[in-house]
């Protein structure tokens, strides 16, 4: 089995490969597009602006095959997350993959976001889960560690597999059939983020 953490530039990737492999998996960092297609899973993370994640994508010739490859088990995390949405008011309107319909939004426009939360919202925070394979094993309600300014808002409310309260109720986790997202970082929040990676990797 080979994961393939999907290298744009912008990321915490060897983070999230170290997480990979001390479950006994193997994990190889690529931005080529053969190696995309030789994968059994795939990973995308994501540190960093929206506006600037999506030009590297497309530099690096990656987006055709990120798209074609969506059969395999895929996990956005952080950024890479909010990438999978139709857009991002991040700097201005800019286009996502589009591959789950919405918008991700700054938690300073939202209406009645408290003006004294800080923001990034950052820390350790619980995530009430909507059941998925994402999920299994775990509580209805546990806690990961977050550090982002925006949210996802997806069109269609049954992909939120989690929702997380920071001023409001936000989607912290998407599912839509092999394609996962998550707000959080895995790799940063203990067992429990790594008994989601471990449960990612055993859909392949």
């Amino acid at each position: 089995m080979k994961t393939v953490i999907i290298d744009y530039g912008m990321g915490n990737l060897r983070s999230v490969q170290k997480a990979v492999q001390s479950l006994g998996f193997p994990a190889e960092i690529s931005a080529q597009a053969a190696v995309l297609r030789g994968a059994d899973a795939l990973i995308l993370p994501g540190v960093g602006a929206f506006p600037q994640a999506m030009a590297n994508l497309e530099q690096r010739k990656l987006l055709p095959e990120l798209k074609a490859n969506l059969h395999k088990p895929f996990l956005g995390i952080c950024l890479g997350m909010q990438l999978l949405l139709s857009q991002s008011e991040e700097f201005g309107l800019h286009p996502g993959l589009d591959i789950i319909a919405g918008e991700v939004k700054y938690f300073r426009k939202a209406e009645k976001f408290p003006a004294e939360l800080p923001v990034p919202h950052m820390g350790w925070n619980d995530v009430r889960q909507r059941p998925c394979a994402l999920f299994r094993g775990l509580p209805e309600s546990f806690s990961v560690y977050f550090v982002h300014s925006y949210y996802v808002k997806p069109k269609a409310p049954e992909v939120a597999a989690g929702i997380t309260q920071y001023g409001l109720d936000f989607c912290s986790a998407l599912a839509k059939d092999n394609v996962f997202g998550v707000q959080f970082h895995p790799e940063k929040s203990g067992e429990t983020g790594l008994q989601i990676l471990r449960n990612f990797l055993s859909l392949v």
